[in-house]
């Protein structure tokens, strides 16, 4: 039984994603093309509350560029999720228009997800490897994005989720303005991060989770930086299974560093430098809380998530 070609464009507060891929006969997908982009949709989005103009020509410029890339790989089915950013900006609209002006003939609309929906499409696309690697559920599925984190609970399907308005972008503007930051910075920064996860607590239990398993940019940074990768390489750091001690170290260090010291680092994204401090301290407070709740739960960093959901979705 053949499949058809599918396209999935992930665009959230910092970077947009593209994966096109093929499904063969047991219904996973085979990657044609795989690109990440940092185009920063909301650089200041937090203070001013709409999305700057220079961002959304930078995002606007690369989904045209990806456009262009569906039409020449043949994708026959296409779906766009915007995530954290598009949400919070009172010019939302216009963004919507110019996708649909840069897909044209494919006939794509940005979809605006709510954080349920975006939940179950991340866990859904990070979780099918573990269940083939023979690891066991309950999951703890924690996508760090720029705007928003989101966890989600489940085994075979979502259980419970929650999202947060506490991202490395967000953080970044909010707290961590000096270079390396200042501790009362940090503490700031801190102190958001613990009452969001309060919140989380309020609908996840984090208690009897087996696996951790981190997305997005930040996470597979600090566990490039955790294996002291001589570059950055997704088949080293998919499905990496390093124990929460290194992961949590690699935090303080990414943390406590100038930001000429984390440019030089040859796994790190330019687009990352200036917000990789907040991203490894999100991650390194919800590690702390959740293995405070489940001190035997191990930790596994996946390359696949909401944009992999978002390809099985158009099955």
């Amino acid at each position: 039984m053949s499949h058809p070609r599918v396209a999935a464009v992930d665009c959230g507060t910092n970077s947009i994603r593209l994966l096109v891929a093929d499904v063969d006969d047991d219904g996973r997908l085979v990657d044609v093309v795989r690109r990440t982009e940092v185009v920063r949709l909301g650089q200041g989005i937090d203070r001013t509350g709409v999305i700057a103009s220079d961002a959304m020509e930078r995002t606007l410029a690369m989904s045209r560029e990806y456009a262009d890339v569906c039409r020449r790989t043949g994708a026959e089915r296409v779906r766009f999720v915007a995530t954290s950013a598009s949400r919070d900006a009172r010019n939302a609209g216009e963004f919507v228009e110019g996708v649909r002006a840069a897909f044209g003939d494919l006939d794509v609309s940005p979809e605006v997800v709510v954080g349920d929906t975006e939940a179950r499409l991340s866990f859904t696309g990070a979780t099918g490897d573990l269940r083939a690697l023979g690891l066991p559920g309950p999951y703890l599925v924690v996508d760090l994005g720029g705007g928003s984190t989101e966890l989600v609970r489940g085994t075979t399907d979502v259980e419970a989720g929650r999202s947060v308005d506490v991202g490395c972008v967000r953080m970044t503007e909010r707290h961590l303005r000096s270079d390396p930051p200042t501790g009362a910075e940090v503490e700031g920064a801190r102190a958001d991060v613990r009452a969001a996860l309060d919140e989380v607590e309020a609908v996840v239990p984090l208690d009897g989770v087996r696996v951790v398993v981190g997305l997005a940019g930040s996470i597979t940074t600090v566990t490039a930086r955790a294996l002291d990768l001589p570059r950055y390489d997704p088949e080293r750091i998919h499905l990496a299974r390093v124990p929460a001690a290194e992961h949590l170290a690699a935090c303080h260090e990414l943390l406590s560093m100038s930001r000429d010291d984390r440019a030089a680092l040859p796994y790190m994204h330019p687009g990352r430098v200036d917000v990789i401090g907040a991203g490894a301290l999100v991650w390194a407070e919800v590690l702390g809380r959740v293995l405070d709740r489940s001190p035997q739960a191990e930790v596994v960093t996946s390359e696949h998530d909401i944009l992999d959901g978002i390809a099985l979705s158009l099955l």
